[in-house]
């Protein structure tokens, strides 16, 4: 029997089956758990291996570039950029244009650790490809359109 205020549960049932926001987040998990298994012998987990990778440009980017990269609010994005800085993978520093504004740069130790990390991010990331069934790059493309 079902309360007048309850939804049914063949609704509960369909939107485990359907719902895409509740399978992304699963796959999302799922892959996060791989690559983070795949980088921890280097100290890394696959969100600090992003964040860093996304340090790797000619030019040090400002924290909102890369915030706005990795859907992360300033907040988050400070918090998970602390323990880098500790570990001196990374710099934050004012930027010359905007003093209100911060540029984050790796350092020397944090470019070291990104290539001693990135056979293991290839090899995961092509076993990832391999077990899928349809086109990674379509995949790709259609999840940054939701994004």
């Amino acid at each position: 029997m079902n309360a007048p205020h309850n939804p049914p549960f063949s609704m509960t049932l369909t939107v485990r089956d359907t719902c895409m926001c509740l399978h992304v987040q699963r796959a999302a998990r799922a892959l996060a758990r791989r690559f983070d298994e795949a980088l921890k012998p280097h100290g890394l987990t696959n969100q600090q291996f992003s964040l860093l990778m996304s340090l790797n440009r000619p030019q040090p980017p400002r924290m909102k570039e890369v915030a706005l990269l990795l859907a992360l609010d300033r907040t988050t994005l400070t918090a998970n950029l602390k323990p880098l800085e500790r570990r001196g993978l990374l710099t934050i520093e004012p930027d010359g244009d905007d003093r209100r504004s911060r540029r984050l740069a790796l350092t020397d130790d944090g470019r070291a650790l990104l290539v001693a990390a990135l056979p293991a991010w290839c090899e995961t990331e092509a076993n990832v490809e391999a077990g899928l069934k349809g086109d990674a790059e379509t995949i790709r493309a259609e999840l940054r359109m939701m994004a």
